[in-house]
């Protein structure tokens, strides 16, 4: 039974692998954004920290998971005679990638740490019925690739102990190259094996060759990711020796970032219980509650802490706690460990639970939530395509290239490189993110570029329109369907032909919006009939009342 358990719900992983939610803005632009721009020449935007004068974010981890992939592709299709492979492809290539990952070592790794074969495919079937394992774990995420670092850290951590007889050459090296991808890929890492590793002490007396090992292999991995860094962040004008003479250290410089509170306030400032009443209950449910109630709900399940796993979890999750910048995926890594030391008993309380609550998160996180925006990015350039080509051509140029503007209301920041090689297009094509900002300020911003009623020919002659440099040929809006804001200009003004006209023209309905929740001053029950009654991502072509 556990079995086929356990396949059928690899198929529910690979489904939710390739569903495209959106959990967050860092699984694209600490990503696949970075590499977009440089392998492929798609339209990319680096965030701040990728440029400012002190990165934070290293390339190193980066281009294992992600550049290869994407190089690998790139030279598919050019040893094919194609030219660049479509985004959509890259997209679930990598999302393939990271199912594989998780697949293969993660799930490796959960079968090395349980000692017990009895309990194995148990467990094996636990994590894998996660929302955590199906969402964020498939998702191009730092913290999902810190999760596999953890696991397999404590995995050669375990073997290295365990193994009396000899230094364990092999795995020194391993555990060198896991523990300098860690540490490069997020700084938080080493809270992680901080306490376990210090099992590794009596093993270093008996065996000195091993802490040899790891720290000369642990040098030259770090050499290779600190060079790997400086080269990626110097300007290629920089010569070689003028390069390593300006090394670019990332862990370092996002050390010293995230060491001053002020940097964390821009971010977000949480109380220090967050991660423990908060977070770890959003992402285990029930299980969080029956490990704090395990004295008292014994009869449903047996909770053993007493091991490196839930040492880990539970310390990491302590110096985590010390900052005051707690985001929920920052726990991932924790989850496997956790569900590992659980051993639920014949309970239909509990599976009924656990049952609803992976369910109903999973298909939240895994399809709904910011769903629309990697389909509807991904649709733009034919959208722009078809409605552009129905203007008139402008006033004094017949032959200039068209300009189109796509602006972002009330979403997570669309993906640039998601639109593919722009300079293919019959068109420019921009990309504008307006974030949450208020209805009246976006409305303000389209009124500087939508274009008042362009010239057209008649009877041989030309009228001009008026001269506006920020003017665009075309101007379209992505937003929620939830922004009831928007009502107000779906129709055409009937007296003032300069209002602004929303056309819509294209709608992703498995959308949901949750910042757009406003219990507050809209109610309970109105706010979900307008978020979920009114689910979906919508696409409006922005023009004049008066225009054709």
């Amino acid at each position: 039974m556990w079995r086929r358990t356990y396949l059928l719900l690899l198929l529910v992983r690979v489904y939710f692998a390739l569903s495209p939610s959106y959990l967050h803005p860092d699984e694209n632009f600490q990503g696949p954004e970075v590499f977009a721009g440089r392998i492929y020449s798609y339209p990319a935007e680096l965030t701040w920290e990728f440029t400012s004068t002190h990165p934070i974010r290293s390339v190193f981890p980066l281009w294992i998971v992600y550049g290869l992939p994407m190089s690998v592709l790139k030279w598919f299709y050019n040893e094919a005679g194609n030219e660049a492979p479509p985004p959509e492809l890259v997209y679930y290539v990598l999302r393939g990638v990271m199912f594989v990952l998780s697949f293969v070592l993660e799930d490796w790794a959960i079968y090395e740490l349980v000692t017990s074969p009895r309990h194995r495919l148990q467990t094996l079937v636990l994590v894998a019925s996660s929302y955590v394992t199906w969402t964020y774990q498939t998702h191009t995420f730092s913290n999902s690739l810190e999760t596999l670092s953890v696991a397999w850290g404590l995995v050669l951590i375990k073997r290295l102990v365990e193994n009396k007889n000899h230094s364990g050459f092999f795995s020194c090296v391993v555990l060198s190259f896991v523990a300098v991808v860690g540490v490069f890929n997020r700084i938080t890492f080493p809270a992680f094996l901080l306490i376990p590793g210090l099992q590794l002490l009596p093993h270093f007396a008996r065996k000195p060759l091993s802490i040899i090992t790891l720290v000369l292999f642990g040098a030259i991995f770090t050499a290779i990711a600190i060079i790997t860094d400086t080269f990626f962040y110097n300007p290629p004008s920089l010569s070689t020796l003028d390069s390593l003479r300006s090394l670019v250290i990332t862990p370092l410089n996002n050390l010293r970032y995230n060491s001053n509170s002020a940097n964390l306030a821009t971010h977000g400032l949480h109380p220090h219980y967050q991660h423990f009443l908060v977070n770890f209950p959003q992402l285990l449910g029930p299980i969080y509650i029956m490990i704090c109630l395990a004295p008292l709900m014994r009869s449903f399940v047996s909770v053993r802490l007493k091991n490196r796993r839930a040492v880990s979890a539970i310390s990491a999750t302590i110096i985590l706690s010390i900052f005051p910048h707690q985001e929920a995926r920052f726990l991932v890594p924790c989850i496997p460990l956790l569900l590992t030391c659980i051993r639920p008993r014949k309970s239909k309380i509990f599976l009924v639970t656990w049952i609803i609550f992976n369910a109903a998160l999973g298909f939240l996180m895994g399809i709904y939530h910011q769903g629309g925006i990697v389909p509807v990015q991904l649709r733009i350039p034919s959208i722009v395509s078809t409605n552009i080509g129905t203007l008139p051509k402008s006033e004094t140029d017949l032959d200039a290239v068209p300009s189109a503007t796509v602006l972002w209301w009330k979403t997570y920041s669309p993906p640039r490189w998601l639109t593919g090689d722009n300079s293919s297009l019959p068109f420019r094509l921009q990309t504008r993110d307006l974030m949450g900002i208020p209805g009246l300020d976006m409305i303000q911003e389209m009124e500087k570029i939508v274009p008042s009623c362009p010239a057209v020919r008649r009877s041989g002659s030309k009228e001009s329109r008026p001269d506006n440099p920020t003017e665009d040929d075309a101007v379209f809006l992505v937003a929620p369907r939830s922004a009831t804001f928007l009502d107000q200009y779906t129709q055409p003004s009937a007296t003032d032909p300069s209002a602004l006209h929303l056309q819509e023209l294209w709608t992703y309905e498995n959308h949901l919006n949750l910042d757009d929740l406003d219990f507050g001053d809209d109610g309970v029950i109105p706010t979900l009939k307008r978020v979920v009654g009114r689910r979906g991502l919508g696409v409006w072509a922005v023009k004049r009342a008066g225009c054709p």
